[in-house]
């Protein structure tokens, strides 16, 4: 017996496909018999290709066995021939079957149906969503929430499919347009003014409460419910240790915001039908991502601590426009439970409104992301049975099948406080506006095939919350391909596709990078440096992470093709399996966005060697353009890592430099401690707080006000 074909057929309606194979195709040779899952085509002896036929293979039938199975809400084929010996049409007849059934299913991209006015969600999407329907009945605030991922899904979709003509959003104050263009109706209240005025609250929030502990006025601005999320977080020991390191928050407390910490995770992915060297065993990274966090209850702590710095923090409040003036940015925001208008001001604006952020479309047009993970799930207080999953191990990366509909399904899984789960699906996608990637249709699938994934009945499920979010990728090939700044606006988080590659965390890159963020944009506001020469300047690029996008790369399957179903599982069990032959400290700094020129090169080798497909597959996924991109990056990379090694001295010198060179020439020293911190975070080697702050000058003293900016701004340019 021998396969000779294996089909992902892109339709949750297996019924229909077994159908057509029974009743309409109609083979150009061999006789049709209909079985349970397809039929059997059966040729006389005579059709064997060998001149002669041995004993053992002459018990066996000249026939091709056809059958469909479904799993992950999609339909699977093989073709087996029974006899050892190909038969003389088996090529044809396996060429016709893929034709007419790519001919009949191809792809589909549904779009989510409008809500009409006056309908509930829940009664504009049961038609087509109904198991989600179903299942957000039985959330908590599931109507708000499953209207919170429709309002997400089509504000992203707008984005991608009008890339060319972002909304207008940030006006300069010479703009005459913005009068007009974004004009709102209501009258304004009396405009207010801060130095820091943060557009989005979850990420946000974070950095807005360290920037406050250092005497800056800040307001924070978000359009939920200050407090609510729709992701939880994981991260490990040592990387939160920088917030500590900051002073944002005690050991003490960080301990409080720990949900649950667990002895090891795993990484395994689906290769039932991976050739036997693109299989592996399972990774185990016991210190990744192996802490769960309380998100809201970390999100409140900074919110209180913003607040205990005078802070102030604006909910329910959504952000139309911002007009930027030559000492002060103009925002205009909606309160949104009262419909008020109001015009507030600030030195600076920072944008963390994530993916959907109009702001990060308009500056980068129709490159303000190359790739998302779209990304759905839910907390569940309670329902799996014990012997289904042990709670002090975590699921990090794991599918239990191959190519779904066109995308790579992973999954993970982190238990969480008490009984409760954390359970995520995701996959890979290009930013494509005919498909730009749907949370809806994720979530379809997330609650047809979670008991696949994990043993479980549904209906005894005890839902907390979703969670649900799009996850930014930009293929960088160097620190300055991207525009991350404007006059007086910065982005942050995911609005600056400031995410892991491997981990795909937002959150964890922020945090592995807020000292380095913090130290530049503290001194870009003493020195009133808020042009966006100096502003884009102030980035978390790490070019030793920018040579994984070609990984992502792999994972993702381009729009409207069809894959070989195990392909992208096979590249994931090559890369994974080496990394399971390496050290566990190599495993773990990879994954934490801290792998070595060295590391990465020999692993690369390695890959090679054990699979050679690997490069023509890569080549086949990527296109000439993208791996063009690629040498790009890597050319990068390496020049970035001989140059941390030549100018290792660098970032010590500067400290020491600081004393004299700041005072006198500010945008001088901005670009110097840039580059420091390329040297070592951007190489994937963050510092101790104590060995960042050595050498380093006393804070400041709080910012002064708007009305002394204008001092501030001669004497910075008298200086530079």
């Amino acid at each position: 017996m021998k396969e000779i074909l294996y089909l992902e057929i892109p339709t949750p309606d297996t019924a229909a496909v077994r159908a057509w194979l029974q009743e309409q195709f109609q083979p150009a040779s061999g006789e049709k018999v209909v079985t349970p899952d397809g039929f059997c085509l059966k040729y006389p002896k005579a059709t064997l290709q060998a001149a002669s036929v041995s004993e053992t293979a002459e018990k066996l039938p000249a026939e091709l066995s056809v059958f469909v199975w479904s799993v992950q809400r999609t339909t699977y084929l093989k073709v087996f021939r029974w006899a050892n010996q190909p038969i003389a049409t088996e090529r044809q007849t396996v060429q016709q079957l893929t034709a007419g059934l790519r001919d009949r299913f191809p792809h589909r991209y549904p779009v989510p149906p409008a809500i009409a006015p006056g309908q509930s969600i829940f009664e504009a999407l049961a038609a087509d969503y109904p198991k989600t329907v179903e299942h957000f009945q039985a959330m908590p605030n599931g109507e708000y929430d499953l209207n919170r991922a429709y309002w997400w899904e089509q504000r992203w979709r707008e984005g991608v499919q009008n890339p060319r003509q972002p909304k207008q959003v940030i006006f300069a104050a010479s703009d005459r347009s913005s009068k007009q263009v974004g004009a709102v109706q209501q009258p304004l209240t009396e405009s207010l003014s801060y130095d820091l005025i943060y557009i989005g609250g979850a990420l946000g929030v974070i950095h807005a409460a360290v920037m406050a502990r250092l005497g800056y006025r800040v307001l924070l601005i978000e359009r939920l419910p200050f407090g609510r999320m729709n992701r939880e977080w994981n991260i490990s020991r040592d990387e939160f240790q920088s917030l500590i390191d900051l002073g944002l928050f005690t050991p003490t407390e960080f301990e409080s915001l720990i949900a649950r910490e667990y002895v090891d995770g795993f990484h395994k992915f689906f290769d039932a039908n991976n050739p036997p060297q693109c299989k592996a065993p399972v990774l185990r990274t016991p210190t990744v991502l192996n802490v769960a966090l309380d998100a809201e209850k970390l999100l409140r702590l900074c919110g209180d601590k913003l607040q205990a710095a005078a802070g102030e923090i604006l909910d329910e409040t959504e952000f139309i426009r911002a007009e930027v003036g030559g000492d002060r940015v103009t925002v205009v925001v909606q309160h949104l439970p009262t419909q008020t208008t109001q015009k507030l001001e600030g030195r600076l604006l920072v944008d963390a409104m994530g993916t959907a952020s109009p702001i990060a479309w308009q500056l980068n047009g129709g490159r303000a992301f190359d790739s998302v993970c779209p990304t759905v799930g839910a907390v569940v207080e309670s329902g799996f049975e014990p012997q289904v999953w042990d709670a002090r191990y975590g699921d990090v990366l794991n599918s239990h099948g191959d190519i779904s509909r066109g995308r790579q399904l992973i999954w993970e899984l982190f238990p969480g406080a008490k009984d409760e789960l954390t359970i995520y699906l995701f996959h890979y996608h290009q930013v494509n506006a005919e498909n730009p990637g749907s949370l809806l249709e994720m979530y379809e699938d997330f609650f047809t095939i979670l008991p696949e994934y994990r043993r479980c009945d549904l209906s005894q499920m005890k839902w907390r919350k979703p969670t649900f979010g799009y996850i930014p990728g930009h293929f960088s090939t160097s620190e300055s391909d991207r525009q991350i700044a404007f006059d007086r606006l910065i982005s942050i988080g995911d609005a600056a596709s400031l995410q892991s590659p491997l981990v795909f965390t937002g959150f964890g890159s922020l945090v592995r990078n807020l000292s380095r963020l913090t130290d530049l944009l503290n001194t870009a506001l003493r020195h009133d440096l808020l042009k966006a020469k100096h502003l884009n300047q102030i980035r978390a690029y790490q070019s030793n992470i920018s040579v994984t996008w070609l990984f992502s790369k792999g994972m993702m399957v381009p729009t409207g093709q069809f894959l070989l179903p195990q392909k992208v599982n096979a590249m994931l069990n090559t890369f994974f399996g080496i990394l399971a032959d390496e050290s566990p400290a190599v495993a773990d700094s990879f994954i934490k966005d801290r792998g070595s020129w060295l590391d990465f090169n020999r692993m690369a080798i390695k890959a090679a060697w054990k699979n050679p497909s690997l490069l023509l597959w890569i080549w086949q996924l990527a296109g000439a353009k993208d791996l063009v991109r690629w040498v790009g990056s890597y050319l990068n990379f390496t020049v970035s890592a001989l140059t941390s090694w030549l100018f290792r001295w660098v970032p010590d010198f500067a400290r020491q430099i600081q004393p004299w060179l700041e005072p006198r020439y500010p945008a001088v020293w901005l670009w110097l401690l840039a580059k420091s911190y390329a040297l070592t975070y951007g190489m994937g080697r963050p510092l101790s707080q104590a060995e960042s702050v050595e050498g380093r000058s006393p804070l400041p003293a709080p910012t002064p006000s708007l009305e002394s900016i204008a001092e501030i701004t001669t004497k910075a340019k008298s200086d530079s």
